[in-house]
């Protein structure tokens, strides 16, 4: 069975801009930050960068990330890269005699899908609107004559936005598998 054993991913030049309909609050956030947080949970990429995986084992293989276009294909030959040309599989990837090899080449492009732009809006609006407070706090008690506001939230607010705000389930057909 074929392996990607390691993945080295360039950063791009930049990211899509933040869709529109945001509040003042959510497009006062870096989109940059939010499309990180969408890309680090699926698994396709909306703008190009350089991509290399280094794959080991026999077997089909397909790219982990899309759209990938592949320029070179190299196995390593006891002593250093050698460049070679495969068969590709049925199902759009590559079929590997054996052996370890290196991919190159971009991942990334096209149009962002109303469904991802969707799935931005509600992780900034999450984000916008659990960003009020004091930075680090999970608890902030504020008293104003004989008012008093206690507010709490969770000290994991920030790493289950993806969860929380609706974007991780709108995202669900463009997870990692």
């Amino acid at each position: 069975m074929a392996v990607t054993i390691k993945q080295t991913e360039g950063v791009p030049d930049d990211y899509p801009g933040a869709p529109t309909g945001l509040s003042t609050a959510a497009a006062a956030l870096d989109p940059n930050m939010i499309w990180q947080r969408i890309e680090a949970y699926t698994a396709h990429r909306y703008s190009s960068r350089s991509i290399e995986w280094i794959v080991e084992g026999c077997g089909e293989w397909h790219p982990p990330l899309a759209p990938a276009t592949i320029s070179t294909m190299e196995v390593w030959n006891t002593s250093a890269w050698e460049v070679i040309s495969l068969n590709p599989s049925p199902l759009g990837g590559y079929v590997l005699p054996g052996g370890t090899y290196r991919f190159s080449g971009t991942v990334g492009a096209g149009d962002t899908p109303e469904i991802v732009s969707e799935a931005f809006r509600r992780l900034a609006e999450y984000m916008a609107a659990a960003k009020k407070g004091s930075p680090g706090t999970t608890r902030e008690r504020v008293t104003a004559g004989s008012v008093t506001v206690d507010k709490s939230r969770s000290a994991s607010w920030a790493a289950e936005a993806m969860s929380n705000s609706g974007a991780g389930d709108l995202l669900r057909n463009f997870r990692r598998v």
